[in-house]
């Protein structure tokens, strides 16, 4: 083995191998229950994030471990088309070069996205390959590939049929930029500052009523007489659609104008439109001023109040959500809809949607600006009753950065009600598992109150919605145009027209887990896979995804789409921060297995943004935290610490510090294999058991081995990867390389027999070997290289001339038969021995080749025993001359150790020099004292306390313990010594 640990050599060799060999292909011979696990499809367009990183080496130890049990094993790969990303990714490269999507026309530009897809779509699997994610590559699939397509088309004519799927008109997120509707996962709220502006909507005809407000014991605290009804708004501009004002039934104050109308107060004072006062349960009396303004077409409460009291839903935007210029004048609009609100009855949702209510003046107007001079007016008419800055919740589209419009359009929608009642008894009866369960209760909040979902987008790039149009507007519905005309009898002179829609992706995904497997074919992997075991996913796709698969999978498969469903956290940085570009807080895991200096690293993290003062903020801080850049620490350590930190919780605080010691963990292990395999000859093979004797040691190692794998077979099936990281860590660390390296030092350097030697070389390599097979999953790189050496000399024979791999040998599993548990008492207790001598010559400053004498009081049978048994190992470990057993009041002053009821002491007259011990404590005590006044002095001032950040008080206080720890200990260190 090479001298120094090389992870990017390692990686560069193995993952190749693994892959041409077909490894990770599913043994279909294999006997044992399948195992399957889908990977959740990354945008074609993606890079690898540390989301994907998570999530990627989470379901990789999964499938590892899984393949290693003998089973067959399949994780399922594949990406998705990201409509939006992707479209928008080859329209700014069409842009850049002169021309537009418009231009080229429909076939030509999604022939020019599948050129893309051909050249550059797969950057994201090159980087699972780097993090050593062994899916078959051989089963890869694309959401818009032929088979896929076909299953898309399948079950959205289906649906549509069992009437399942229909066309209408509703309440979406519409993208002003990208000119379509989006999902709630595309939408990011962010809290800016906005305005809240309360204005007089006068009562018809110059009517008041008494205005009263009275407190809890309903004492009257405020009376006015008012001829008008006040309403808030952060969106004055949506004022020109109300259709009604609501007020609680409860809310006295408005009881006398319940059955009223009252007055827009915007758009020409002849035409000015008047609204119906209603009751709702939706207003809260104690908001505001309890009476709310009823734009169903441009709110999403507003829109379900609409809908249950009948109140027109008047659409004031276009595609661009600048203020509608179509339709007939505003006076013609203006009088139609007031004839809507005196029959009482509103006419059909098309006639409704033709009527512009955007006052002339404010046609064709960008919304904020239509915002500025709407305000402005209802202001010089003594309209305005007062205008606030607020913070207020902005929903952003994820994609275009714009302001998304709740926005009233047609749309192709899934009855998402009918589909949940199965999906939520599927959780209820136990045929699906959250783990955490905690997350069963999220999944069933949102599914009880599920709302029908918008499945079509207005993109090119996406599955093309099945269905065609007469002239007259009829719809039809098939797999093809040909499909559609024979199936409703249309003759050839009928002209159709396909709907320019597409599918939402989350359609497509929403049939990963039996599309991917060949369904609607009835494939052998659909009858061996399916249902999958478990889908390892992040909570914020539990809605989007996670339920969609659910329903479609029972409908489709008559199953459920899996058994189990982990949900791991969300990556945030150390400080628990969210990772986002904007934030210049982002870490990509290339960089962290390769490396990146500093400069570029400041330059990946700035660039884009707009700001200037924001990148030099971003900048500063990267130099800060990341003076020299971020150093290489290879596949393996990253992937260790996400298991690691992969608990239940709900985020993942990602800290660099612990890569940096799952590196140093690495490190450690390939030199414990490299003074292994320094102990065998190369032609070593192992004895039999006959010809070996095992030393307390060896029954001690493999006791702990078994230990180990029944707890990482149990950490496995439970999904506690950040306990299986901590159980086997332990084991190389400490148990391995602390202890049992050492403890056979004097066995393979001393007089031992030669049968000792041979059982101790058989354990050696035999529980090295193991121990690499137990964290192949989590760590499959240095595990194969070290894998390769010590195998051979583990079995007694050579690889096989093809080949052989870790990676498909069986997975350790336990032997009761060979716990120990003498061996194990044994070895603690010498643990305790070693432990407390070198804690003594710490203590002591007692240089470590200094051999010391020992003196031992009320040591039991047992514990004389045991150091007869154990001698050579305390002698080499602890640097001991001697060990002579006393009475405690023979014994002279001695720093003292206990084990047990035994005492161990060491005299320490001869062992120091005293008055050099003494001057340099006094040295450090003066130092330390020097440190403590003026840390005591900060936290004692008021100032201090009250203006300084709180981590940074929290942080001196915690140095003020440590120093008062550190006085104290050396205190009583100096009088042991001064007694001397």
């Amino acid at each position: 083995m090479d001298k120094t640990f090389d992870p990017h050599a390692i990686e560069a060799r193995w993952y190749p191998v693994w892959e041409e060999r077909g490894y990770f292909a599913p043994d279909m011979n294999a006997s044992g229950e399948p195992f399957c696990v889908m990977l959740p499809p990354p945008n074609v367009t993606g890079r690898l994030h540390m989301g994907h990183a998570l999530d990627d080496t989470l379901q990789d130890a999964l499938t590892r471990y899984h393949r290693m049990r003998g089973v067959p094993t399949l994780w399922q790969p594949g990406t998705d088309h990201a409509g939006i990303a992707t479209q928008m990714l080859v329209e700014r490269q069409v842009e850049a070069e002169g021309s537009s999507r418009h231009a080229m026309g429909r076939e030509a530009f999604v022939d020019r996205i599948w050129q893309w897809k051909a050249e550059s779509g797969g950057h994201i699997t090159t980087q699972m390959r780097r993090l050593g994610a062994s899916v078959d590559w051989s089963r890869e699939r694309f959401t818009m590939d032929e088979g896929l397509s076909e299953a898309v088309r399948k079950v959205f004519i289906d649906l549509y049929d069992k009437g399942l799927i229909y066309r209408g008109q509703r309440l979406v997120n519409w993208d002003p930029v990208l000119h379509t509707a989006i999902s709630d996962l595309e939408v990011e709220n962010v809290e800016v500052d906005g305005h809240m502006w309360h204005f007089k909507y006068p009562l018809e005809g110059g009517a008041t009523y008494e205005y009263v407000e009275t407190d809890a014991e309903g004492h009257e605290t405020f009376r006015e007489t008012r001829d008008y009804i006040s309403i808030a708004t952060t969106r004055p501009e949506t004022m020109l659609g109300d259709g009604a004002i609501a007020v609680h039934p409860d809310d006295k104050r408005y009881a006398p104008i319940v059955g009223l109308r009252c007055e827009i107060p915007v758009g020409p004072k002849a035409q000015r439109r008047l609204i119906p006062i209603i009751t709702d349960d939706y207003p809260d009396p104690d908001f505001g001023s309890g009476a709310v303004k009823i734009t169903g077409a441009h709110d999403f409460n507003d829109y379900e109040v609409a809908k249950r009291n009948q109140i027109p839903m008047y659409r004031l935007m276009d595609e661009s959500a600048a203020l509608r210029a179509d339709g007939a004048p505003y006076a013609d609009a203006a009088a139609q809809a007031a004839g809507i609100v005196a029959s009482g009855e509103a006419p059909d949702a098309m006639t409704i949607d033709a009527i512009n209510l955007v006052p002339d003046e404010y046609r064709g107007l960008n919304r904020f600006e239509a915002r500025r001079r709407i305000v402005e007016a209802i202001d010089a008419e003594d309209l305005m009753i007062a205008a606030e800055d607020k913070k207020i919740m902005q929903p952003y589209g994820d994609r275009s950065g714009d302001v998304i419009e709740p926005m009233l359009t047609n749309q192709w929608f899934v009855d998402a009600k009918t589909l949940a009642r199965p999906a939520i008894e599927a959780v209820e009866d136990g045929r699906i598992r959250f783990i955490p369960d905690n997350w069963s209760k999220t999944y069933f909040e949102w599914m009880r109150n599920i709302q029908d979902w918008c499945i079509s987008r207005q993109l090119w790039w996406g599955h093309r919605i099945p269905a065609w149009y007469d002239e007259a507007g009829n719809v039809y519905v098939g797999a093809s145009e040909a499909d559609v005309r024979n199936k409703h009898g249309l003759a050839e002179d009928v002209a159709l027209s396909q709907d320019e829609d597409v599918l939402d992706t989350w359609f497509s995904s929403a049939l990963w887990p039996f599309s991917t497997l060949g369904w609607p074919e009835q494939t052998d992997a659909l009858a061996t896979f399916y249902p999958t075991n478990v889908l390892v996913t992040g909570f914020d796709i539990i809605f989007f995804w996670v339920a969609r698969m659910i329903m479609m999978g029972l409908e489709f498969m008559d199953d459920v789409p899996f058994r189990e469903v982990y949900i791991h956290g969300l990556v945030r940085d150390s400080e628990g921060a969210k990772m986002s570009k904007s934030k210049g807080n982002v870490l990509d895991p290339i960089d962290l297995i390769d490396g990146i200096d500093l400069e570029s690293l400041v330059a990946k993290r700035t660039s884009g943004m707009m700001q200037p003062a924001k990148a030099a903020k971003v900048a500063q801080a990267t130099r800060a935290e990341y003076p020299n850049g971020i150093a290489a620490y290879g596949t393996d350590a990253l992937r260790f610490t996400f298991a690691a930190l992969a608990s239940y919780g709900r985020d993942i605080r990602f800290d660099l510090g612990r890569v940096e010691g799952y590196r140093n963990f690495c490190n450690k292990l390939w030199n414990a294999a490299r003074f292994a395999l320094m102990q065998v000859p190369d032609d070593f093979v192992p004895a039999d058991d006959e010809n070996i004797e095992l030393s307390m040691a060896d029954r001690w190692i493999v006791s702990r081995l078994q230990r180990l794998e029944a707890d990482m077979a149990t950490h496995f099936d439970s999904y506690r990867f950040d306990l299986a990281a901590n159980a086997i860590h332990d084991f190389i660390w400490h148990h391995f390389c602390d202890w049992y390296l050492e403890l056979i030092k004097p066995v393979l350097s001393g007089d031992a027999s030669d049968a000792a030697k041979a059982g101790t070389r058989r354990t050696l390599v035999r529980t090295l070997e193991t121990t690499l097979r137990l964290l192949h999953p989590l760590m499959p790189f240095i595990t194969e290289e070290i894998w390769q050496r010590v195998a051979p000399l583990a079995r007694g024979r050579a690889l096989a001339a093809a080949g052989e791999s870790i990676s498909v040998q069986p997975y350790p599993a336990a032997d009761d038969s060979r716990i120990d548990a003498n061996a194990e008492a044994d070895i603690e207790w010498l643990k305790k021995v070693i432990n407390g001598l070198r804690t003594i010559r710490g203590e002591m400053d007692i240089a470590p080749r200094q051999k010391i004498p020992l003196m031992v009081a009320n040591a039991s049978a047992t514990d004389r025993e045991r150091l007869a048994a154990h001698r050579a190992a305390i002698d080499f470990l602890a640097g001991v001359a001697s060990i002579d057993e006393r009475p405690a009041a023979e014994i002279p002053e001695s720093a003292v150790a206990l084990v047990g009821d035994m005492q161990l002491r060491v005299p320490l007259a001869g062992l120091i020099d005293t008055e050099a011990e003494l001057a340099r404590l006094d040295k450090r005590l003066a130092k330390l004292e020097k440190d403590l006044n003026g840390v005591r002095g900060r936290l004692a001032s008021d100032s201090f306390v009250a203006k300084a950040p709180a981590e940074v008080v929290d942080k001196t206080r915690a140095q003020a313990e440590e120093l008062e720890r550190e006085h104290v200990e050396l205190t009583e260190q100096r009088g042991r010594i001064a007694a001397l």
